[in-house]
């Protein structure tokens, strides 16, 4: 019901005339102003009965919206305003539900929208047709066949950016469900002379540049392409790059789209290099060369573009250069092989590309075809979308213009055959008079054109085949001779010319008096592009390529299957495709969609008045509405038509009781419209002229505003009387609300004055029973304190003798306590920090607290050490008895001890494991080191040092060179005896070795070190830990060692050093080393 409400008709809000049988008075000039203004609304489309016209507006309009596909399904053809939608709607549900196979006709000139209406009709069928896997798929691929063949169909021409140089007809196969199940596409007439020249302004087939552009490096390197478009002969570069087209992205969309049509990689690199091959044949060149003959012939030029060519397509290069340069006709069992001169080759050049792209064109179209048909057997629906070029009238008509023109001459001739068909017949199933129609009927100009005996496509042929020299002029003669009496025939030699001495009609020229007007063709090419000759040598040569698709593409060229008979003229193909083409149309049930370009700029909102009716004359439109409005101008079904019309007579509104058509008739004969104006058909109510019509229409538009009125009325009436009662409830709904609000407020009143009242009741009578305790205490308090101070007097009485003796000794013991607690709590507050080096300690307060204050300090002190001692490691713990070791043995007997106390021992100073210079000394000792400290060795001779490494081990004390990390010297502990020192402030010391021991055999050790004190505590701890005996420690400014077998006397002296502060060893005589010590 909600989609029943929202339904319009093609009368309301109307702009113009939505329908153009409709327009009253029908001229050229009505005409075009109802296209202008319905234009300058954005009412691109309007209709002729079933016919669309679509103007081309130039530029996005939002009415292709999926919501807008919606609204226009499933509904009546003139339920809504003119859409394209409506029509490929119509022709939908009559394939599905009336299995009647459809057409689509699309015709217009170049730049009028042709192609984008085939792509919306396509669109909107594949959007309401089904869904599901399989039917997406064979959609998808219909839609992405459009830019394959757009790229290398469709060129930038001066109408249009994107001209389609082809026609294209396309039938899309249904099952019985209305689902899409294939598709077959035929193509007529390329334009394939683009290929080698192009007008001024214009552009090559779109994938040249969509190649150059979009292509990978590796992709053009492999294709021996460039990207410089002005490298290549064969495109024009004037119009190179088009604004608001990217050849890149679009390059990349055909690459999709080839893929979803389904063609393999292989595939398509081939067909890119057949492309590519098309561009390259245009750069080559020719130059002439005289024979001994005296004939010319021609040569390439530069054969590096020949080669590439060659590799690109698998051609032996000597094959095809041959081919180029002569020519072999054969007759029967002769051949004659002759040279071409520069003029043919290059000929024979462009011969071959055309065909080679036009033969590539056919194939993408078998290949789509074979992608997209329909893989089932079943019955099939079809419905024919033809998408071809329009009437072409150009200030120079050629031979492509005189066939396009044919085909639109057949064309408008099934146009009408068909539109008068359809409407006999509906005049038959309606049951209505049917009256003979006057119209002109174009089979005479068809007959002219394509008659096998006389007709000028049969002629060109017969000039074609004749032997002898054949020209345009040979062509334009007979011409003369055979239709010089047809009446739309002119040229100036014929009789039925009415411009013999006009010198504007030249002589190369003739004139068709065609249906849309008369078109003058230039002769000239005719012949030539007819015969389509590529030379049998070229053909031989691309069949050799070893390239699969280029030799596909030139069977003829087997020398296997040569056929000395003549290839049909393209003349003769393209009349018996279109002779095709109209036998398929035929058989369905045609559709129309009429294109029209509003101007020549490709510019939005410019109407061109001048243009459009030129348009209008050629497409026959004027007479197509007159065919449509000959018998009766306008009919509709008689439900709608009661629905609309039915409040203009008071026995059907508001609701008719009885069968449609009989209201109708009721309404018409209320309304005393006169009897020759309608007629009644059997569902259909039929109206003559446009004016009853209209008349209509004034009179129900009149009746919707009194009608408009009356519901105004009405419903201000209903406004007022619910205004009304909406007043008084609410009145009543606050009154009572406001009268609760009241009550509620009074309550709480008398609610808060009952608290107050409660509250100072029960204050009055807690301060009366507080007044009463009150009472009681201060009673007992008096009881209580009289009869303490009652016991107190006997008690004082009592024992007073006992007090008087005793006094002061407990007084004296009192004051004794009161003051050992008052010392103790200010002993508490005034303790010093836990550091076991802090001397502070509060003083005593009394004399005969002495001896507590000092066992105090002493106990504390005792207390802080162990504290302290229990937050050290197991190492902090060796650290610091060998510290202690270090002040028993030279506090206050070394002069050299206070510095070293705040030094931490390390022992091991030299990174043994770590240097790879000691890794030999390191792997020759297998104890753990205490020390590795580097010390000087005192010289025995001369008292001169030299470096070594001192090595404490649990067992040994080792010497080791510094440099090269071998042991020198390697003593026991348990043969070390002493250490001698002096008492000075130097670092020299003795190490004493038993006598008759291995190691003693050259003497005592002396040394000098940084780091004595270390070195003798752990060397006395280690021998005490190793030989349970305590190492004898000589402090002694003078001392003997044993060197060999003297014994010296080392002695320490004060004296100034040269050198500062560094002690000095000196040997004086055989008995004396003298150390001087700053």
């Amino acid at each position: 019901m909600a989609k029943m409400e929202v339904k319009t008709s093609l009368l309301d809000n109307m702009i113009g005339v939505g329908d153009m049988v409709l327009l009253e008075p029908l001229n050229e000039e009505t005409f075009i102003n109802n296209l202008k203004k319905r234009f300058d609304h954005s009412e691109i489309y309007t209709y002729i009965g079933s016919v669309v016209i679509s103007v081309n507006p130039y530029r996005s309009l939002p009415i292709y919206s999926p919501e807008k596909v919606e609204d226009y399904r499933n509904r009546n053809f003139y339920e809504l305003s003119p859409h394209i939608f409506a029509l490929s709607d119509e022709a939908y549900r009559s394939l599905r539900d009336q299995d009647k196979d459809q057409c689509i006709l699309i015709t217009g000139e170049s730049g009028a929208g042709k192609t984008e209406a085939s792509k919306l009709v396509m669109s909107y069928v594949a959007a309401v047709c089904g869904k599901g896997a399989e039917v997406n798929q064979v959609k998808e691929q219909l839609l992405q066949s459009n830019p394959v063949l757009e790229a290398f169909g469709n060129a930038k021409t001066v109408r249009n950016d994107n001209s389609s140089r082809f026609g294209k007809y396309m039938d899309i196969e249904f099952d019985f469900k209305g689902d899409p199940l294939g598709g077959v596409i035929s193509n007529y007439l390329l334009e394939k002379s683009r290929v080698v020249k192009q007008p001024r302004g214009e552009r090559n087939f779109h994938v040249f540049y969509q190649l150059l552009s979009g292509a990978s490096e590796e992709l053009l390197s492999k294709l021996k392409l460039e990207r410089d478009f002005s490298r290549y002969n064969y495109l024009s570069l004037d119009s190179a790059k088009v604004n608001g087209v990217d050849d890149a992205a679009n390059f990349r969309t055909v690459r999709n789209a080839m893929q979803i049509v389904g063609f393999l990689d292989h595939e398509a690199e081939s067909v890119l290099e057949v492309v590519a091959a098309v561009l390259k044949l245009g750069n080559i060149e020719f130059k002439p060369e005289s024979r001994v003959n005296g004939l010319d012939e021609s040569k390439i030029k530069d054969k590096n573009e020949l080669k590439e060519i060659c590799e690109l397509t698998g051609i032996d290069q000597s094959v095809l250069e041959r081919a180029f340069s002569f020519r072999t006709v054969e007759a029967k069992q002769e051949k004659v092989s002759t040279t071409l001169n520069v003029a043919q080759a290059y000929y024979a050049r462009d011969a071959l590309a055309k065909n080679l792209y036009s033969r590539l064109f056919s194939w993408l179209v078998n290949r789509i075809n074979e992608s997209i048909k329909a893989q089932t057997k079943v019955r099939k629906k079809v419905m024919g979308v033809l998408d071809i070029y329009g009437f072409e009238i150009f200030e120079d008509n050629s031979f492509e213009q005189f066939i396009i023109n044919y085909c639109n001459e057949k064309l408008q001739q099934i146009f009408i055959e068909l539109t008068l068909k359809e409407e006999q017949e509906e005049y038959i199933r309606e049951d209505i008079e049917w009256t003979h129609i006057d119209y002109f009927n174009n089979a005479i100009i068809c007959d002219l054109i394509e008659n096998n005996t006389n007709g000028i496509l049969a002629m060109l042929d017969e000039e074609c085949l004749r032997p002898g020299t054949v020209t345009d002029e040979t062509f334009l003669e007979k011409l003369n001779q055979v239709c010089a009496t047809h009446q739309h025939f002119e040229s100036r030699m014929s009789k039925c010319s009415r411009f013999l001495n006009d010198t504007s009609l030249p002589h190369s020229c003739f004139r068709i008096q065609h249906y849309a007007g008369k078109v003058l063709y230039q002769v000239e090419g005719f012949v030539d592009k007819n015969n389509d000759l590529l030379y049998r040598d070229l053909s031989q040569a691309m069949w050799k390529a070893s390239h699969t698709l280029i030799k596909s593409l030139f069977p003829e060229g087997n020398p296997a299957k040569i056929n000395l008979k003549r290839p049909p003229t393209a003349g003769s193909q393209f009349k018996a495709s279109v002779a095709t083409l109209m036998k398929n149309l035929q058989t369905k049930n045609p559709n129309y969609i009429r294109c029209i370009k509003p101007n020549d700029k490709k510019a939005a909102h410019i109407f061109n008045e001048a243009l459009v009716c030129h348009q209008i004359r050629y497409l026959g439109l004027l007479e197509n509405v007159r065919v449509r409005r000959a018998g009766y101008a306008f009919r509709q079904a008689y439900e709608p038509c009661l629905e609309r019309y039915k409040m203009l007579c008071k026995q059907t509104w508001p609701h008719w009781k009885g069968p449609a058509r009989s209201g109708v008739e009721v309404l018409f004969n209320d309304l005393e419209i006169p009897m020759e104006e309608y007629s009644f058909g059997r569902s259909k109510i039929f109206i003559r002229n446009p004016r009853t019509l209209f008349k209509l229409e004034d009179l129900r538009k009149q009746r919707l505003e009194d009608l408009a009125t009356l519901i105004q009325k009405i419903y201000r009436g209903w406004k007022c009387r619910t205004h009304f009662l909406l007043m008084k409830k609410s009145q009543i709904v606050i009154a009572a609300w406001y009268r609760r609000y009241a009550q509620q407020k009074r309550y709480q009143q008398i609610k808060s004055s009952a608290l107050v009242i409660q509250s100072y009741i029960r204050g009055w009578k807690a301060r009366k029973i507080l007044r009463e305790l009150k009472h009681q205490k201060r009673c007992q308090e008096a009881v209580t304190t009289i009869a303490a101070y009652w016991h107190g007097t006997q008690v004082r009485r009592e024992y007073r003798k006992f007090f008087r003796a005793n006094a002061g000794k407990k007084i004296y013991e009192f004051t004794l306590q009161r003051i050992v607690q008052k010392y103790f709590l200010e002993m508490k507050n005034k303790m010093p920090s836990l550091s076991p080096i802090d001397k502070n300690w509060p003083s005593r307060p009394y004399l005969f607290l002495d001896s507590t204050h000092k066992e105090l300090k002493r106990i504390f002190h005792l207390w802080r050490c162990k504290k302290y001692r229990d937050q050290f490691t197991d190492q902090q713990k060796l650290i610091y008895e060998e510290k202690l070791e270090a002040s028993e043995l030279f506090k206050d007997k070394k002069a050299l001890y206070p510095s070293s106390v705040g030094q931490p021992f390390q022992g091991a100073y030299l990174e043994i494991n770590k240097n790879p210079k000691y890794k030999k000394l390191k792997d020759a000792i297998e104890e753990k080191i205490i020390i590795a400290e580097v010390v000087n060795k005192i010289n025995r001779a001369n008292g001169k040092s030299t470096s070594r490494i001192f090595l404490l081990t649990n067992n040994n004390l080792l010497l080791a060179d510094q440099k090269s990390g071998q042991i020198k010297s390697e003593v026991p502990l348990v043969d070390v005896t002493k250490v001698s020192m002096s008492s000075q402030n130097d670092g020299f010391f003795a190490v004493h070795l038993k006598e008759g021991s291995e190691a003693a055999s050259k003497g005592d050790f002396l040394f000098s070190s940084d780091h004595l004190i270390e070195m003798a505590t752990k060397l006395y701890r280690t021998t005490l830990s190793q030989t349970k005996q305590k190492l004898n420690i000589e402090i002694s400014d003078e001392f003997l060692v044993q060197f060999r077998q003297d014994k010296v006397c080392v002695k320490f002296i004060q004296g100034n050093q040269k050198n500062g502060s560094v002690p000095t060893c000196k040997r004086k005589n055989n008995r004396l080393l003298e150390v001087a010590v700053p």
